[in-house]
C-alpha cells in the first residue's frame, strides 16, 4: 500500500491568499472587507496548511506577510485545530518544528507564538516530537536553534509552566526535569537574548515550584547574584522581579541572603534604567507585607529613604507634566475618560475596605514615582515615626528650596507629608497645625502640579484635623482647608479641579455633620463647579456632592438647599439621553440625595422613578434585540437603576407606594433578580428587600416566585461564587418574612438548611454574610418557631455565636424574638447550649424594647428554675466573670 501523499499548496490558493495578507497589513485597505475574506477562506478544511507554509517556507515573501500568516494561524488553531483532519493536524505540527530556528528573529519569535498555543491545545503528550525538538536545539551550540527554542519554552512557561511539570508515557523523565539543568547554564551565556530568555522562563516556576527548580535553588540563587549587575537593563529588571516573587511567595527560601539581597535591591533602586528601578521598588512592601521580621530592613532605612525620595521627584518625561498643562478651555479628548466602576448596593456592616478615592496622578501609568510613594506609605506605616529623623530633614530641604527651577522637588516634599500622614501620625500629631499652616499657601501655588498634591496631602490628615476641632484654633485651621479646598475646586486647571473635588469628598466623608454650617458655601460652590467643568471632571463632582447628601442627611432637606443644587441637577437629568454612560454618576448621586432628603425628596420623585423604569425596561429589550431597543445593551444602566429606586424606597418609605403600584417594577424586578449577571441580582436583591420594607403587598402576586429566586442564592455554590449575591438575598427574605409573617413557610426549610453552614463554617466570609444569616435565621424563627424549632441543635451554638457579633439595633432584636419563641417552642432541644444563650444574651449593651427585655429574663430565670441551683451554677461557671455579671441585669 502507498503512503500517503503529503498535502502540497495549490500555486492558485497560495497566490490568492498571499495577495489578502499584503492587503491586510497595508495600513491604506478595507480592513472589514478583507477579514471577512480571510472568514470565508477559514471555511476550508486545509486554510491552516496554507498559512502555515506561508510562515515555514515562504522564502520569496516579506517577513511581514509570513508573520500575518504565522499570527492569523494562531487565533485559527485556538478554535479549528481540535476538529482539523488528524493529516492536516500532523502536518501544521511537522512544519512548525523545522522553523524553530529559523535564520530570522521574527519569523522565530512568531514560530514560538504559534507553538505556544498549540502545545496549550495538545500539551507534552500530545506532542511529544515538540519535546525532543526542543531538546535538540538546545543542545546545538547554534545561537539562532537555541534563541528560537527558549524563545519557545519561555512562551509555554509564561502560559502554562505547571504543564511541562507532568509524567509523560514515552518519557523517561519530566520535561521541566529535563530542560532546568540545561537554561540555568544558559544565566551564564554571553549572549544576552539567552541570559534573559532563561531566566524568564526560571521565574515563571517561582509560584509553582517544581522539583526541578528546588532542588536546584542554590544553583539558581547564585546565578541571580551573578547577574545582578548584568550589562542588559531587561537582564537586570528580571534578577529584581525574581527577588520580588521571592520574598513574596517563597520568604523563607530567600531569608539565608536577605541582608545581601537587600543591599542589591537597593542598589538597583538607583538603577540608570527607570524600568529596573521601578521592579526593584517593588521589594520594599512586598518585604514589608510578608511574615520576615522587618528589623532586618531597619539598618537600611538611612540610605533607603533618600532613595525614595529622589525617586518620587516627577521625570522629565512623566505624562503627568504635559496633562498638567492643560486648563478648562482645553476640550477632553475620549481617552481622558477613564472607565468608571460602580459597585452595587450591599446591605449589612461595612466589608472594611477603604474607599480609596484616586487622583488622576494616582489611577495613570503605575511608574517609579508612584511605586516609590507607596513604598514610603508602607514603611511609614511598619516603622512608624522612627523614619521621621531620618525624613523630616529630606522634606524640610526640598521645601526650603523656593525658586521656580526646582518646583519639582517641592512637590515630591508635599507628596511625601501625604504619603506618611497614616504611619507617622503619633510624632506628626503635634506639628499638624505647623504642617496646615504650611500647605494652605500651596493651594495657591503657580504650579498646578504643587497645587494638585497639596488637595491630596491635606486629604489624608482629614481625619486627624477633624479630631482636632476642639483644640486651640482646631475650628478656624478645619475653616482655612474647608474654603482652601474649594477654592481649588473652582481652579481653571483640569487637574487641580479634579484632586480638589477628591480631597473634599475625603473631608466631607471624616466631617459629616461639621459641614452643616457651611452648608450654603459648600452648594455654591460646588453648582459654580457644574457650570464649568467637563465631562471627565463632572463625574468626581457627583461623587463630592453625593458624599455630601450621604454626610449631612435630612440638614439638606431644606428650601434654601434645594433651590441651589436640585435645578442645575434636573436641567443635566433631562439633557442626557437614557443610552448615554453620563447618566451613571448621575444616578449615583441622585441615590445618595434621594436617602439623605428622605420625604423632601416627593416632589422630584415621580420622573426619577419613572426614567430607572424605562431605563431597565430598554436595557432588557435591548439585551434580547438592541435594534428594536435603539441601543446597545449595557447593565450598569440596570444595576444604577436599580440602585437609585433602592434609595428612593429607603428615602420615600411608604410614599413609594403609589409610583410602585402604577408601574410595571414587580415583573421586571423578578426578572432582575433571576439575571445571569451577579452584580445585576445583587442590586435587585437589595431592592427587593427596600420595597418589603416600605410596600411588601405590591411584591404579593408573585411572593412565592420571589422567595425561591432568593433562596435559590444561598446553595453552597451559590454563596462561593458571589458571596454578595448571596448576603443580600439572606437579607431581602428576613425582611419579607417580617412582613408577611407564616406566608413564608414553604421555603424556610430550604432557607435554614443553606443558612446553618454559613453560620458553622464563618471562616473566609464576609461578616456581613454572617451577621444577615443570623439576623435572618433569628425572623424566621420568630414567625415560624413550629418549623425551625425542632432543628434547633444542629444550629444553636453556632448560631449564638454569631449574634454575639451584631451591633445593637433593631434586627438584633428581631433575631432574639426569634431566639426566644424556639426556646419557648422546645426548652429541652435548647438546653444543651444553655452556656451560648447566655454569651449571646450577655452582648447587648442595653435591649432598648420593654417586651424583648421580659422575655431574655423569662427564658433565662426559666432555665435556672428547671436545672436548681446547682446545675445553673455549674453552667455559670463554664462563663467569663465578664459574662456572668452581664446577666445579672436580667434577673438571674
Amino acid at each position: 500500500m502507498a503512503a500517503p501523499a503529503i498535502w502540497q499548496p495549490q500555486e492558485q490558493g497560495l497566490h490568492e491568499i498571499c495577495t489578502l495578507l499584503e492587503a491586510h497589513i497595508s495600513p491604506n485597505s478595507d480592513q472589514a472587507r478583507i477579514w471577512q475574506q480571510l472568514q470565508q477562506y477559514s471555511q476550508f478544511p486545509d486554510f491552516n496548511n496554507y498559512l502555515v507554509f506561508i510562515l515555514a517556507r515562504g522564502e520569496g515573501k516579506s517577513i511581514e506577510v509570513r508573520q500575518a500568516a504565522g499570527l492569523l494561524l494562531k487565533n485559527n488553531l485556538r478554535t479549528t485545530f481540535s476538529s482539523m483532519p488528524p493529516p492536516f493536524q500532523h502536518y501544521v505540527r511537522s512544519e512548525l518544528l523545522p522553523c524553530i530556528g529559523a535564520t530570522n528573529r521574527a519569523i522565530r519569535s512568531t514560530v514560538g507564538t504559534v507553538i505556544s498555543v498549540l502545545f496549550q491545545i495538545v500539551r507534552v503528550a500530545g506532542w511529544i516530537e515538540l519535546f525532543q525538538a526542543l531538546h535538540k536545539c538546545l543542545d546545538s551550540n547554534d545561537l539562532d536553534h537555541m534563541e528560537g527554542a527558549m524563545d519557545a519554552i519561555y512562551k509555554i512557561c509564561e502560559d502554562v509552566p505547571e504543564e511541562l511539570d507532568v509524567d509523560v508515557p514515552g518519557l523517561s523523565e519530566r520535561p521541566i526535569n529535563v530542560f532546568m539543568p540545561r537554561i540555568l547554564q544558559f544565566f551564564q551565556s554571553p549572549h544576552a537574548t539567552l541570559r534573559k530568555l532563561s531566566l524568564g522562563c526560571v521565574n515563571q516556576y517561582i509560584v509553582v515550584m517544581p522539583s526541578a527548580l528546588y532542588m536546584s535553588m542554590d544553583q539558581y540563587i547564585q546565578g541571580l547574584f551573578n547577574l545582578a549587575k548584568d550589562p542588559s537593563a531587561d537582564v537586570r529588571k528580571l534578577v529584581c522581579s525574581a527577588w520580588v516573587q521571592l520574598i513574596e511567595v517563597r520568604p523563607s527560601i530567600l531569608e539565608p541572603h536577605l541582608k545581601n539581597v537587600t543591599e542589591l535591591i537597593l542598589q538597583a533602586n538607583k538603577d540608570s534604567d527607570d524600568e529596573v528601578a521601578l521592579e526593584a521598588c517593588e521589594f520594599w512592601s512586598a518585604y514589608c507585607d510578608v511574615s520576615i521580621p522587618p528589623e532586618g530592613l531597619r539598618e537600611f532605612l538611612p540610605r533607603l529613604i533618600p532613595t525614595l525620595l529622589s525617586n518620587m521627584v516627577y521625570a522629565d518625561d512623566d505624562e503627568s507634566l504635559d496633562d498638567a498643562e492643560e486648563d478648562e478651555s482645553f476640550p477632553d479628548r475620549d481617552q481622558d475618560l477613564k472607565p468608571r466602576f460602580h459597585a452595587s448596593r450591599l446591605h449589612g456592616s461595612e466589608t472594611g475596605d477603604d474607599d480609596v478615592r484616586l487622583t488622576d496622578d494616582a489611577v495613570n501609568v503605575w511608574n517609579l514615582r508612584k511605586c516609590s510613594a507607596a513604598g514610603l506609605d508602607v514603611l511609614s506605616n511598619v516603622f512608624g515615626d522612627s523614619i521621621l529623623p531620618t525624613l523630616m530633614p529630606l522634606i524640610e530641604q526640598n521645601l526650603a528650596r523656593t525658586d521656580d527651577d526646582s518646583w519639582k522637588e517641592r512637590e515630591t516634599a508635599v507628596l511625601c507629608l501625604g504619603a506618611i500622614a497614616e504611619g507617622c501620625i503619633s510624632g506628626l500629631y503635634p506639628h499638624l497645625p505647623q504642617i496646615v499652616v504650611f500647605l494652605i499657601p500651596l493651594l495657591d501655588d503657580k504650579f498646578p502640579l504643587i497645587r494638585s498634591i497639596t488637595c491630596w496631602t491635606l486629604s489624608r490628615y482629614s481625619k486627624f484635623i477633624v479630631q482636632s476641632l476642639d483644640h486651640p484654633n482646631g475650628r478656624e485651621q478645619f475653616d482655612k482647608i474647608l474654603m482652601g479646598l474649594l477654592r481649588r475646586i473652582l481652579d481653571t486647571n483640569k487637574r487641580v479641579q479634579e484632586a480638589a473635588c477628591s480631597a473634599f469628598a475625603t473631608l466631607e466623608e471624616e466631617a459629616s455633620e461639621e459641614l452643616v454650617p457651611h452648608l450654603e458655601v459648600i452648594l455654591q460652590h460646588l453648582m459654580c463647579a457644574y457650570g464649568k467643568y467637563q465631562r471627565r471632571n463632572f463625574r468626581i463632582l457627583y461623587d463630592a456632592l453625593g458624599t455630601l447628601a450621604d454626610a449631612v442627611g435630612a440638614e439638606l432637606n431644606q428650601a434654601k438647599y434645594l433651590d441651589i443644587f436640585m435645578p442645575p441637577l434636573i436641567m443635566k437629568w433631562q439633557q442626557l439621553s437614557n443610552s448615554d454612560k453620563d447618566l451613571f454618576p448621575l444616578l449615583e448621586c441622585f441615590t445618595s440625595i434621594a436617602q439623605a432628603l428622605g420625604p423632601g425628596f416627593a416632589q422630584f420623585a415621580e420622573p426619577v422613578f419613572q426614567r430607572c423604569i424605562n431605563l431597565i425596561q430598554s436595557q432588557q429589550l435591548a439585551k434580547i434585540d438592541p435594534t428594536a431597543a435603539g441601543a446597545v445593551y449595557d447593565r450598569e444602566f440596570i444595576v444604577c437603576s436599580l440602585d437609585l429606586l433602592s434609595g428612593l424606597a429607603e428615602g420615600l418609605g411608604a410614599g413609594i407606594e403609589s409610583l410602585v403600584a402604577q408601574s410595571s417594577l414587580r415583573d421586571l424586578l423578578l426578572q432582575c433578580c433571576m439575571d445571569e449577571a451577579a452584580d445585576v441580582r445583587q442590586s435587585a436583591l437589595a431592592l427587593l428587600g427596600d420595597l418589603s420594607r416600605v410596600c411588601p403587598i405590591h411584591l404579593h402576586p408573585r411572593l412565592q416566585e420571589f422567595l425561591t429566586v432568593a433562596a435559590k442564592q444561598l446553595n453552597p455554590q451559590s454563596v462561593k461564587d458571589a458571596v454578595s449575591v448571596a448576603n443580600n438575598a439572606c437579607w431581602a427574605i428576613g425582611e419579607l418574612a417580617i412582613k408577611i409573617g407564616k406566608e413564608i413557610a414553604p421555603v424556610v426549610i430550604t432557607v435554614v438548611s443553606c443558612l446553618v453552614p454559613i453560620l458553622k463554617s464563618p471562616e473566609g466570609l464576609n461578616k456581613s454574610l454572617i451577621e444577615n444569616s443570623a439576623i435572618t435565621l433569628g425572623r424566621l424563627s420568630w414567625v415560624c418557631p413550629d418549623i425551625v424549632a425542632p432543628h434547633m441543635e444542629h444550629f444553636m451554638q453556632a448560631w449564638c455565636n454569631a449574634l454575639c457579633i451584631i451591633r445593637d439595633d433593631f434586627e438584633k432584636e428581631d433575631a432574639f424574638h426569634g431566639l426566644c419563641a424556639m426556646v419557648a417552642a422546645n426548652p429541652t432541644g435548647a438546653a444543651g447550649s444553655l452556656a451560648y444563650i447566655c454569651q449571646a444574651c450577655a452582648s447587648w449593651t442595653e435591649i432598648k424594647s420593654e417586651g424583648l427585655h421580659n422575655e431574655v429574663c423569662q427564658i433565662l430565670n426559666g432555665y435556672k428554675q428547671l436545672l436548681g441551683n446547682g446545675g445553673w451554677e455549674q453552667c455559670m461557671a463554664t462563663l467569663q466573670p465578664d459574662v456572668v455579671q452581664k446577666l445579672a441585669r436580667y434577673g438571674v
